[in-house]
C-alpha cells in the first residue's frame, strides 16, 4: 500500500468522526493556549517589580498543573473515540489492511491533531495574553503595561510539553489497537458490560472510606495537621466516589431490573437496559464528572474565598497600621532596662509629633515565646523537639506567649487579678482543658480562667502550630524556669524579653510608609550611638505590606479561575462524549424500538428518564463532598490568616449556584445531542 493514502484516510477519518474529533481539538486548542499564556505571565517583567513576587513561583507551578491534568484528560477522553473507531480499524483489518499500516494510519492522526491543536492553541495564545495579563495586574493593583511581546521560552515549553503529551496518547492508542483481534475490534460497539465482582465488597470499602475522609475534614483542628491529611483525605474521596458510583450504578440497574412495575414501562425499559449494558462503565463516567465537580467548587471557594478575603487577612495579620518590636537578652548589653524602653518610645512620639499626629488604639506591651509541648497537664519547653516534629503529630505542639498580668489589663482595659501561682489562658487553634500545668521544676500553674481575647494575636497568626498565651503575674520567674530548662542553649535562642508597640495614626498610606522606614531608621541609630541596646528590632506597616498580600492572594484567584475554567472546560467535554459515545451505543437499540412502535415522544421521554435518574446524582454528590471539606477548607485559609466564616460561607453558596446553573445547561445540551443520535434526527456524517 502506497504511504501517501495514509494521511488521506487519517484526515477522512477525522473528518467524518467530526461530531466526536471537533470537541476533542478545540480543547487541546484550549489547553494549549491556557498553557502558553500562563507560562507567559510567569515570565512577564511587571511580576519583578512588584511586591507580589510569589505570583511567578505560583503561575510556574499552574504551568506544571495543566500539563499533568491535560496528560491525565487527554488520555481519558482519547479513549472515548478510540471505542467509536474500533469498528472501523477492525474493518480496514479484515479488509486486508494489516496492523503495521493501522498503526501508521494511528500515527497521522495523531500528528494531524497535534500539528492542528497546537498551531491553533499558540495562534490564540499569543494574541490573547495581553489581556490575560491586563487581567492579573489589575487583580494584583499593578502598574498596566500595553508592550505585545512573544516569549519563544514558553513557545518552547508548550511545544515540548504537548508533544510529549500527544505520543503517549499515540502509544496508548496503539496498544488498545494491538491488543484486540479484527472480530474483537468489529464487535467492541455490542459488548456489553460484565458487573464487577464482589460489588457489594466495593460498595462498603467505598463507604467506609468516604466516611474516614468525612470524619478526617470535620474532625481536625489544627490547621498544619490539615495541611498534612488534606491531600490524603482527597485521595481517599476520589477512590471512594469511584467505588461507590460503579457499585452503585450496578446495584441501581439491577434493583430497576427487579422492579417490574418500573422496569416494563416503555419510557424506562430502553433507558434501564441501555445502563446495564454498560452499567461499570457508567459509574465510571459519572464518578469522573463529580471528581472534576467538585475540584471546581473547591477550588473556587478557596480562591474566592482568600481574594474576597484580602482586607480581612491583611487586618488579621497587622492589626495595627504600624507595629514595632525589639527584642532583650536575659544579661549583657542587650539586657531590658525601662529606661531604653522609655527613650525608644519617647522618639517615636516625637516622629509623630513631627508629622502632626497621634497615635491611636496604642497597644504596648512586654512579652516571651518559646516553643514547648502542652500534654496531659504538663509543659515541656523542647524547641529541638518541636522542629524535628512530624507535621501530622502537632496536636501537643504550642507556641507559648508570657504576658505580663499589668500589660494585659492596660491594653485590655481589664482589673484583673491574680494569686501567686494562678494564670490565665488564651488558646488559638486549639483548646485546654485541665486546670493545672506543670513545668519542668515542679512549679504548677493553676488555670483561673480563659480568655476570649487577647492583644497580640497577630503574632498568633503567623504561626503554623496552634498558640497558648499565659498571663502571669510574675513574667520574671517564669522565663527563668524556661530558661534554666533550656539549660545549654546559646544567649540568643533563650526565652527573651520583647517589647512590643502598636498604634494607628490618621496619617496617609504613603506617609505611614515614610514613617514606619524613619522607626526602623531611628532603631538602628540607637543601637549604634549604645543608647539602644538592642539585641533586634522590627518595624512592620501594613501598608507596605498590602502589595505583598495582594499579590500571593490575588495569585492563587487568578491561577484559580484559570484551572477552574480549564476544569470547567474537562467537565463539559466528559459530560458530551459520554452522552455521544450512549448515544451511539444505543443508536441501534432504539432503531429496533422505532420499528415496532416506538414514537418520537416516546423517544424522548425514555431518554428524560435516563438523565433524570444517573446525570445530577455527580452534582447532587459534589455538593456534599463540598459541605464536608468546608472545615477542612477553613483550617487551611486560617493558615493565611483567613478566618472569616460567613465570607466563605457567602462565596460556597455563589459557587454553587452558579456551577448548578451551568451544570444544568451542559445537560440540556448534552441530552439533546443524545437524543438526536438514538432518534435519527441526524445522521453521522
Amino acid at each position: 500500500m502506497k504511504h501517501r493514502i495514509h494521511p488521506r484516510l487519517a484526515w477522512e477519518g477525522i473528518r467524518k468522526n467530526k461530531r466526536l474529533y471537533l470537541p476533542y481539538f478545540l480543547t487541546c486548542t484550549g489547553m494549549v493556549m491556557m498553557s502558553y499564556i500562563i507560562r507567559y505571565l510567569a515570565a512577564i517583567p511587571a511580576l519583578e517589580g512588584m511586591p507580589g513576587g510569589v505570583t511567578a513561583v505560583i503561575l510556574k507551578l499552574g504551568f506544571w498543573t495543566i500539563a499533568l491534568f491535560a496528560l491525565i484528560f487527554l488520555l481519558y477522553t482519547n479513549s472515548f473515540f478510540m471505542r467509536r473507531r474500533k469498528k472501523e480499524f477492525g474493518l480496514y483489518n479484515i479488509l486486508g489492511m494489516g496492523k503495521g499500516n493501522l498503526s501508521v494510519l494511528l500515527l497521522w492522526e495523531t500528528i494531524i491533531l497535534f500539528a492542528g491543536s497546537v498551531a491553533a492553541g499558540l495562534f490564540f495564545g499569543v494574541l490573547l495574553p495581553k489581556l490575560a495579563e491586563l487581567g492579573l495586574i489589575r487583580i494584583l493593583n499593578g502598574q498596566v503595561t500595553y508592550l505585545i511581546s512573544v516569549d519563544a521560552g514558553a513557545l518552547r515549553d508548550t511545544v515540548w510539553i504537548f508533544g510529549g503529551i500527544f505520543c503517549l496518547i499515540f502509544l496508548n492508542s496503539l496498544w488498545q489497537m494491538w491488543r484486540m483481534s479484527a472480530v474483537s475490534l468489529l464487535r467492541s460497539e455490542s459488548t456489553g458490560e460484565k458487573p464487577p465482582k464482589a460489588n457489594y465488597l466495593l460498595g462498603i470499602a467505598g463507604a467506609a472510606l468516604l466516611a474516614g475522609a468525612y470524619y478526617i475534614a470535620v474532625t481536625i483542628e489544627s490547621p498544619l495537621v490539615a495541611l498534612a491529611w488534606f491531600f490524603i483525605a482527597v485521595m481517599m474521596v476520589i477512590v471512594a466516589t469511584y467505588l461507590l458510583f460503579v457499585s452503585g450504578s450496578v446495584t441501581m440497574c439491577r434493583l430497576l431490573q427487579k422492579n417490574k412495575r418500573y422496569y416494563y414501562r416503555k419510557n424506562h425499559f430502553v433507558s434501564v437496559s441501555s445502563m446495564a449494558f454498560r452499567m461499570k462503565r457508567n459509574g465510571e463516567g459519572l464518578a469522573s464528572i463529580c471528581i472534576l465537580s467538585t475540584m471546581v467548587l473547591v477550588m473556587m471557594m478557596g480562591a474566592g474565598s482568600l481574594y474576597f478575603g484580602a482586607e480581612d487577612s491583611l487586618n488579621t495579620r497587622y492589626p495595627h497600621q504600624i507595629t514595632v518590636s525589639v527584642d532583650f537578652l536575659s544579661s549583657g548589653e542587650y539586657k531590658y532596662a525601662p529606661e531604653k524602653e522609655e527613650l525608644f518610645l519617647e522618639r517615636i512620639q516625637g516622629l509623630l509629633e513631627s508629622r502632626g499626629t497621634e497615635p491611636e488604639n496604642l497597644e504596648q506591651y512586654l512579652s516571651s515565646s518559646v516553643a514547648g509541648i502542652l500534654k496531659d497537664g504538663k509543659l515541656v519547653v523542647a524547641p529541638r523537639q518541636v522542629n524535628a516534629i512530624a507535621p501530622g503529630t502537632v496536636d501537643d505542639v504550642a507556641m507559648i506567649y508570657l504576658i505580663p498580668l499589668h500589660d494585659y489589663n492596660r491594653c485590655m482595659g481589664t482589673r484583673e487579678t491574680l494569686a501567686e501561682g494562678e494564670v490565665m489562658l488564651h488558646c488559638v487553634r486549639r483548646s485546654y482543658d485541665d486546670p493545672t500545668i506543670q513545668l519542668s521544676d515542679g512549679t504548677v500553674w493553676h488555670v483561673k480562667k480563659q480568655l476570649d481575647l487577647m492583644m497580640g494575636s497577630s503574632d498568633a497568626a503567623m504561626d503554623l502550630v496552634p498558640s497558648v498565651f499565659v498571663v502571669t503575674a510574675d513574667l520574671e520567674s517564669a522565663m527563668d524556669t524556661f530558661n534554666m530548662e533550656l539549660g545549654s542553649w546559646p544567649e540568643d535562642q533563650l526565652c527573651r524579653l520583647r517589647l512590643r508597640c502598636g498604634f494607628d495614626t490618621s496619617l496617609s498610606a504613603d506617609e505611614q510608609i515614610r514613617l514606619s522606614r524613619d522607626v526602623e531608621k531611628l532603631a538602628g541609630e540607637l543601637n549604634m550611638s549604645g543608647q539602644g541596646g538592642f539585641y533586634a528590632y522590627s518595624v512592620e506597616c501594613r501598608e507596605a505590606e498590602r502589595g505583598e498580600f495582594y499579590g500571593l492572594y490575588g495569585g492563587l484567584f487568578y491561577l484559580g479561575a484559570i484551572l477552574s475554567l480549564v476544569f470547567l472546560t474537562a467537565t463539559s467535554l466528559i459530560i458530551y462524549y459520554k452522552q455521544v459515545a450512549e448515544g451511539y451505543e444505543d443508536e441501534a437499540r432504539f432503531a429496533l424500538m422505532r420499528n415496532v412502535g416506538m414514537t418520537a415522544e416516546d423517544i424522548r421521554k425514555s431518554v428524560n428518564s435516563q438523565m433524570r435518574t444517573v446525570f445530577f446524582l455527580p452534582l447532587v454528590t459534589a455538593a456534599v463532598h463540598i459541605g464536608f471539606a468546608f472545615p477542612i477548607v477553613q483550617k487551611l485559609l486560617a493558615m493565611f490568616n483567613l478566618r472569616n466564616t460567613a465570607l466563605s460561607l457567602v462565596v460556597t453558596g455563589v459557587v454553587l449556584l452558579v456551577f448548578g446553573v451551568f451544570y444544568t445547561v451542559i445537560y440540556r445540551v448534552t441530552s439533546n445531542a443524545y437524543y438526536a443520535i438514538v432518534s435519527g434526527a441526524k445522521e453521522t456524517q
